[in-house]
């Protein structure tokens, strides 16, 4: 039996979800990261705002959100907005 089967009932455990991070992808371990976790595994600026890609209006997502990771999620980071410069 492979080494990541359940031993009941012969399913497949999850090994990894892959997500991208302005285009560039990622094989996580994890089921929830935080925004802040994201962004660094990203290689984000902290002061950027990141975003979760969905149809519709995307859905900003803070420093401190936990977000449930699924197979295939597009996240995208902003740079601050500077007025008045």
């Amino acid at each position: 039996m492979a080494e990541n089967e359940n031993v009941s009932t012969g399913e497949k455990k999850p090994h990894g979800v892959v997500i991208f991070i302005d285009g560039k992808e990622f094989k996580v371990e994890m089921e929830f990261l935080n925004g802040a976790q994201i962004k660094a595994l990203g290689g984000v600026p902290s002061d950027y705002q990141l975003f979760l890609e969905q149809k519709g209006e995307d859905k900003p997502i803070s420093d401190a959100q936990s977000v449930k990771l699924e197979n295939g999620m597009h996240f995208f980071a902003v740079p601050p907005a500077t007025f008045g410069s």
